[in-house]
This record gives C-alpha cells, sequence and structure tokens, in this order.
C-alpha cells in the first residue's frame, strides 16, 4: 500500500482506540462526555514534546503519555464525575475547548510551538526485521500491535467484576449504592482508564502524521469520536473498531462524492446510516449471531 493509505489505516486504528476510550466512559458508564478531544491533544503533545524537547525514542513516551493522560483523567473525573447528565457534559466540553487554547498561550509557545506546532519523525524499523520495511509501514503495525494490546486489556476488564460493577451503576446507580458498591471510585477510575486509552490514541497519531498543532485538536475532534462510537455501537467494543474506521474514511469518501459540499454528504451519509442502524454496526452483528444461534 502507498503512504497515504497506510496513514489512513494508522489513523483508523488509533481513531478506534479513542473511540475505546470514549466508550468506556458513555456507553459502560453512562455518563457523556464531549471532551476526549482534550485527552487525545495531551497524548500526542506529551509524546511530541518528549521527543522534541527530550530527545526520546517514541516507545518510550507511549507509557509515559498513557500515565500522565490517565492521571489528568483522575484529575479532571473526580469533581465531574459528582455531576450527571448536561452538567458533566458541559464540563467536558469546557475542557475541549480550553485545551488548544492553553498549547497556543505565549507562557508555553516555546515548548509547544504555539499555533505552528511541532513536527517530528515516524520511528524507524529495527534492523533486526528479517524483511524490509517501509517507516508507514512500521507505523502501521506499531499501531496495530498496540490497540489489540489496549482492547484486549478492555475485554478483560469489562468482562471482569469492575466491569459488571461499572455496569450495574448505569443502570441503576441506587441499586448498586445499596449492594455496597463505591460509585464515585468506580466512575472517576473508569474516566481515568478511558482518558490513558484515549491519550495512547493521540500519541499513535501524532507519530503517524508526524506533526502536531492545538487548532488539530478543536473542539470537532470529541465530536468526531462521539459520532464514531454511535455509529459503531454504543457499549461495544467490537463497535469501537467500525466507529474508527468510519470517522476515517466515510469524510474521504464524502468529499470523492462532492468536493464543492462534502460536508453535507456525510451529513446525508450519518442520517442514512443512524436510520438504518439505530443501534449501530455492533446492534446489526448482534441480531445476525442471534439469528444464527436459533
Amino acid at each position: 500500500l502507498a503512504g497515504f493509505h497506510l496513514c489512513q489505516l494508522t489513523m483508523a486504528v488509533s481513531s478506534a482506540l479513542a473511540v475505546l476510550g470514549l466508550n468506556m466512559v458513555t456507553g459502560y458508564s453512562g455518563h457523556i462526555s464531549l471532551g476526549h478531544g482534550a485527552f487525545y491533544a495531551i497524548g500526542a503533545y506529551t509524546t511530541v514534546l518528549l521527543i522534541e524537547h527530550g530527545g526520546w525514542s517514541f516507545y518510550a513516551t507511549l507509557p509515559v503519555s498513557a500515565a500522565f493522560c490517565a492521571l489528568v483523567g483522575y484529575g479532571v473525573g473526580f469533581p465531574a464525575l459528582r455531576l450527571s447528565g448536561l452538567y458533566l457534559a458541559r464540563v467536558t466540553f469546557s475542557l475541549a475547548v480550553a485545551v488548544p487554547q492553553i498549547l497556543k498561550h505565549k507562557a508555553i509557545e516555546g515548548w509547544t510551538g504555539g499555533v505552528q506546532g511541532l513536527f517530528i519523525t515516524k520511528p524507524e524499523p529495527p534492523a533486526w526485521l528479517p524483511f524490509a520495511l517501509n517507516a508507514d509501514q512500521w507505523m502501521y503495525l506499531v499501531a496495530l500491535t498496540v490497540a489489540a494490546l489496549v482492547f484486549w486489556g478492555a475485554w478483560n476488564l469489562i468482562h471482569s467484576r469492575i466491569g459488571r460493577a461499572l455496569m450495574a451503576t448505569r443502570d441503576n446507580p441506587t441499586a448498586a449504592e445499596a449492594m455496597g458498591m463505591d460509585i464515585a471510585t468506580l466512575k472517576t477510575r473508569a474516566f481515568a482508564a478511558s482518558a490513558m486509552v484515549t491519550g495512547l490514541a493521540g500519541s499513535l497519531s501524532a507519530a503517524a502524521i508526524e506533526f502536531v498543532a492545538p487548532d488539530s485538536f478543536g473542539f470537532f475532534v470529541s465530536i468526531t469520536f462521539f459520532v464514531g462510537m454511535v455509529v459503531g455501537g454504543v457499549s461495544s467494543i467490537l463497535g469501537s473498531v467500525f466507529g474508527g474506521v468510519f470517522v476515517v474514511f466515510v469524510p474521504n469518501i464524502a468529499e470523492t462524492i462532492s468536493r464543492s459540499a462534502p460536508g453535507v454528504i456525510y451529513g446525508v451519509i450519518l442520517i442514512v446510516f443512524l436510520f438504518l442502524l439505530p443501534d449501530g454496526v455492533a446492534g446489526l452483528l448482534r441480531r445476525i449471531a442471534a439469528r444464527l444461534r436459533r
């Protein structure tokens, strides 16, 4: 595949991770978050700053980016998750709006590059590989490996005792609290894990594109992840994969159909998609599996 198409595939993997992170909060915890684009930006900038100013290896930045985003997510989630519904949506919306503006601020412009952003270079494939790969192919394999590990971890988490407790607090918080569950702690930790996953997605996207700038992480990024979650299927780990593919490739298809009004075409495709599959691609797959079992 050409470099452009490989970059698209890598971005689809990154977007699927970001959608998974959002799904952990909205799908499995039952809280609407409109601020996950902020964690995507924080993860991307953490990786780029460590590479650019610290001389770190890209691979070494990933656990640091994940840990830092989890810490920020815990700090935001601790007070925010005491709210609910539209109030929580407002808080996370404020986060998505504020982070790009902070990254542009003159006080840290020397580090972040301000509105001009920063450039990095994709990691090169190691010399010990028995076959030849270019940087785009290697980056895709790295993103795929990281995503596979994170999706596996998320699957185990959701199907564990903690995951069942999360879904219990989502479905009936009063009953869950009566059974002795610490709802506030559960939701805060889920928010931190969600931020960690989304931050990792941001790190992968920064390396794939080789560039970060504050305007690349506007509020629309959060909306894009929300659309991907709805299209793929809320409360579905597998649906996050379809959501990531949708948010990367469908806008390009819309632009191919009409260069003068791609947003209109994208909106029409989205409406038709949601009309035909109101519970997302994952819901369709569940119905097909149920019919096959009969």
